[in-house]
């Protein structure tokens, strides 16, 4: 059989896997691209999927960066099922309308920008809410420990992977050519004692692992200092009359930060007074999916909700639904607790929430999950001074906190801990679902002390694989780009300096009308060359 890796190769968004036996082709995984532009170009390039030949998508779990792009497949030709967890379906059904009425909002903004500048160019959406909603009727969900018949030759079945609710490891069993093959996709592997979730099932063999590798260079915070570091950020800005800003992803991190505040209340350490407002319609209506799916939760989770207690709701706790309702939190005084959607920053009512706070001394800005590379919030988390919001440069003062142990994906060791219960030591591992310095630390680790073989495919890469063969055939993926050559880019740059500097005294004897808007075109060139800064 046949194996692409399509995203989260080396990079840890765009998950997908195409693989193709002599009887079916399918994928593991439909996720988005995201980052960088460069990185989301990769949105639009349909062609290396080929939707109309794939004859079913297995979807490990419900997050963007795993279904983001099933309505760009139904939207060039796929009508075969997708298969999912019964959690997984209802999410992924809200998340791929919110994710369309985004791409709709967003190409919507840039028409109406160029216009501005007199331009009129036809922009479409990634996708659009007509698209995704021909995702729903093809979803088709299974339980835990149901073996399924997707297609000719090919047996899967799901396993709790424990990372976000519905959330699955994958096991496949595939007949081809007289023999059998178990791979395993591990999914995200989630973080063990988490809040709401149960803990990771483990399995004992296969025949090849693809293994998510996120952490796999560091792990993460105690459950308890998290909640304390987390307590000390409210205090901060509480003390100050500021607010304090949560960017979450609308499924779990979200909930999960409900039940932290709901434990800091229990322990009087979250004031009485300060209003917690969730400021995310997705995540309202993700909320009432987990409440609905009470027995995949933990086992005290489900003990709470029996006696009547609620860890995802809060005496303070508000909700804003309406665009008109999230503006007027902005012209709130005084302190209050932000829950908000995207968790990267990079898209949602987060950024307005940011463009208000951001700049405030006493404010607080408080990652809990992953920032991938390109996004606003790694560069926040990098140490950029200015953050470009809404075609405004706004500076960074506001006390930035990094959270890591609200992590939904198992750490280092965790990582190590559940690879280590494979008892075939000739299995080959991939590792996936992380950037490069992560994989090649986990890489290295698992080779001295598990003993597994280890690959790191790229993005665009086949192989050919085959029980008891490693790789049979080894496909490169597209050639690399070259390094730009910055000199003749600089050098321009460079002329144009020298041009605007020569013309000082013609651009003095101008109106002070024009020679204002001379100043901020420079002050503009100015912010886009900081905002290379941080990614060097």
């Amino acid at each position: 059989m046949k194996i692409k890796f399509l995203g989260a190769a080396k990079e840890v968004t765009g998950s997908c896997f195409i693989i193709e036996t002599d009887k079916t082709r399918f994928a593991i995984d439909c996720g988005m691209h995201q980052g960088n532009a460069e990185v989301e170009k990769r949105n639009g390039d349909v062609a290396v999927y080929d939707p109309k030949n794939i004859d079913f998508f297995i979807i490990t779990h419900a997050h963007i960066d795993h279904s983001g792009l099933l309505p760009r497949m139904t939207q060039n030709g796929f009508r075969g099922p997708v298969y999912a967890t019964e959690p997984t379906g209802d999410l992924i059904k809200i998340l791929l309308l919110d994710s369309a009425h985004i791409q709709e909002t967003e190409a919507s903004s840039r028409i109406k920008r160029l216009q501005r500048y007199g331009k009129h160019e036809k922009i479409l959406p990634l996708y659009t809410k007509k698209d995704a909603e021909a995702v729903c009727p093809l979803i088709k969900t299974k339980t835990y420990n149901e073996i399924f018949v997707p297609g000719n030759g090919i047996k899967a079945n799901f396993l709790d992977a424990g990372h976000i609710l519905g959330a699955a490891i994958l096991e496949l069993f595939i007949e081809e050519n007289g023999s059998s093959t178990k791979l395993v996709f591990s999914g995200d592997i989630g973080r063990c004692h988490q809040l709401l979730m149960k803990d990771p099932v483990t399995v004992s063999n296969a025949d090849f692992l693809f293994m998510e590798s996120t952490y796999g260079d560091r792990d993460h915070k105690g459950e308890e200092d998290s909640l304390n570091e987390m307590a000390e950020a409210i205090q901060y800005s509480y003390s100050r009359k500021e607010k304090i800003i949560i960017p979450a992803f609308a499924v779990e991190r979200t909930q999960e930060m409900l039940y932290s505040l709901y434990l800091l209340n229990c322990d009087g350490r979250l004031p009485k007074d300060i209003p917690v407002i969730l400021d995310s319609p997705l995540a309202i209506k993700a909320t009432e999916i987990f409440r609905h799916y009470r027995s995949y939760l933990d086992g005290e989770t489900q003990s709470l909700l029996k006696n009547g207690e609620d860890p995802l709701d809060l005496p303070q706790l508000q909700f804003s639904s309406s665009t008109e309702q999230s503006m007027q939190i902005n012209d709130m005084e005084g302190s209050a607790i932000i829950i908000s959607a995207s968790g990267m920053a990079n898209a949602g009512r987060i950024r307005h929430h940011l463009r208000h706070n951001l700049w405030r001394p006493g404010a607080s800005i408080v990652f809990v999950g992953f920032q991938a590379e390109g996004t606003p919030g790694r560069n926040i988390i990098q140490g950029a001074k200015k953050i470009r919001i809404f075609n405004e440069d706004i500076a960074v003062k506001a006390m930035i906190w990094t959270i890591g142990g609200f992590s939904a994906h198992a750490g280092q060791s965790q990582l190590l801990d559940w690879l280590g219960n494979f008892q075939n030591k000739k299995m080959p591992v991939f590792l996936i679902h992380g950037e490069t310095g992560a994989q090649e630390v986990l890489a290295s680790l698992i080779r001295q002390k598990l003993g597994f073989d280890v690959t790191i495919p790229e993005y665009m890469e086949e192989i050919r694989i085959k029980a008891g063969i490693q790789l049979e055939e080894l496909k490169q993926p597209r050639a690399v780009k070259q390094p730009v050559n910055l000199s003749p880019l600089l050098d321009e740059l460079k002329a144009k300096i020298d041009y605007i500097n020569n013309q000082t005294e013609k651009i003095q004897s101008l109106p002070e009308s024009r020679q204002t808007e001379i100043i901020e075109l420079l002050k503009k060139a100015g912010s886009n060359i900081d905002e290379i800064k941080p990614n060097l």
